[in-house]
């Protein structure tokens, strides 16, 4: 089912060293190529609004909207129908990711640079942002969790929140996630979806203002979206397809590993599936393990899909040194360490959007419970970008305050400095002040 990429010995191999950044291919995932196709959306969106978005929705989602809109009342009728165990997991998922998005939080910070002279490095909130939950192939109740929490816990004023719109619950969002949505408090709600939902946060399009950041993951028309629109409008990344990476030795569970592998794989069929290891033992039991936990599973086809692309593959290395550096360049979304030392080689990672840790911490704990963020950094961009947190949802801005005496100290050093740029408007900007009257 899963391709095998042997890189042993690739480290003493003559001529031009082994660039471990391509040594694992990735799903084909072109962005360039379908913003020729979104901008148009964007576009209509700009210039008409809602009536741009329904004809949208009718096209893409089968949906015939007169109000994209969804009211108040239906967010609490689907929570007051909500499966009581499906409330008390969103209500665990919350509580944990709350109280780690809380210890997050960044205080200002002072410095007092001499007498007179202070800076402060304050942390002021995003003040409003637009959340976008996938709904297409599987609604991502937790994605609103992954959102909404760190926006709240920052102290975000507005919340505005977008699912595309279902024909089988009649052209709103998917029960659960509208469910999820009257559990955190959020009112502000939109049955949208897509390229279009995007530009709505943008621009603004009816009921809904135009935000200044909007976050969440996507297919790769939001995705598209988001990159065009960078600039009208913030980001928070350019996440693409999931994927999971884990580095096993022989001391890790095959049965583990394959339902892991197997976890990502039924997020779409371009989801990537890696196993980094030097036991070739392992990746044998492995592939035997995922040969009969597939034929069981509920979506055959869009695993095997998955599995059998060209972004999934068993990688043999010859050690755990060599691994380190196959995951490191791959920079992976999720990375599980099943290894000896699971946890001294876990410190030694540098590049992964999420670290999970020995073979009781799985990806899918991740994605619900374990009180760490799940929208992450995707397609290498791992060894730049970091996963969604408080962080995200605000901005920093030094305060500056100085008094007479401790602007003259500085000031001959602004002035030389100033004629250095050849800007003498910014030195005398100082002297004006520093001089008798």
């Amino acid at each position: 089912m899963m391709r095998r990429i042997d890189l042993r010995g690739a480290g003493d191999r003559p001529g031009a060293p082994l660039d471990y950044r391509t040594a694992v291919p990735r799903a084909d995932f072109d962005i360039e190529a379908a913003i020729p196709q979104v901008h148009p959306i964007c576009e209509a969106v700009r210039l008409r609004g809602v009536e741009a978005i329904t004809e949208f929705s009718a096209r893409f989602d089968g949906v015939e909207q007169t109000e994209i809109a969804v009211p108040v009342e239906e967010t609490h009728r689907a929570l007051e129908r909500l499966d009581p165990a499906i409330r008390a997991g969103l209500e665990e998922s919350i509580r944990r990711l709350r109280a780690t998005s809380e210890r997050e939080l960044e205080r200002d910070v002072v410095t007092d640079l001499g007498d007179g002279a202070r800076v402060t490095h304050r942390k002021v909130p995003v003040d409003r942002v637009g959340l976008y939950v996938p709904g297409g192939i599987a609604p991502l109740v937790s994605s609103v969790v992954m959102n909404a929490v760190p926006a709240q816990v920052a102290g975000v004023r507005s919340i505005a929140l977008t699912s595309s719109p279902q024909a089988e619950h009649g052209g709103l969002p998917h029960p659960t996630i509208l469910a999820a949505c009257a559990l955190l408090g959020i009112e502000e709600v939109y049955a949208v979806g897509g390229a279009q939902a995007v530009a709505m946060f943008a621009y603004g399009a009816g009921p809904c203002e135009r935000v200044d950041l909007v976050t969440g993951p996507g297919n790769i028309w939001t995705v598209s979206a988001k990159r065009l629109l960078k600039g009208v409008v913030g980001i928070d990344s350019e996440a693409g397809p999931t994927e999971i990476a884990i580095l096993a030795d022989d001391t890790a569970d095959a049965a583990h590993v394959a339902a892991d592998l197997l976890s990502q794989a039924e997020h779409d069929p371009l989801a990537a599936a890696v196993l980094v290891t030097p036991s070739e033992a392992l990746v044998d039991d492995v592939a035997a393990e995922l040969d009969k936990q597939v034929a069981v599973t509920r979506h055959v086809e869009r695993i095997r899909t998955s599995l059998g692309g060209p972004q999934s593959a068993f990688v043999l290395v010859d050690d755990v040194e060599q691994g380190l550096r196959v995951v490191d360049g791959y920079a992976a979304e999720h990375l599980e360490i099943q290894t000896r030392d699971a946890a001294a080689v876990a410190a030694r990672v540098r590049n992964a959007g999420a670290v999970f840790v020995g073979p009781w911490a799985p990806v899918s704990l991740g994605d619900y419970c374990a009180g760490s963020n799940h929208v992450l950094p995707t397609g290498g961009c791992a060894c730049h970008s970091s996963g969604l947190s408080v962080r995200a949802f605000t901005r920093s801005v030094h305060v500056v305050e100085y008094s007479r005496d401790a602007l003259a100290e500085v000031g001959d050093h602004v002035v030389t400095l100033a004629e250095a740029e050849d800007l003498p408007g910014h030195g005398a900007a100082v002297r004006v002040r520093l001089q008798d009257r």
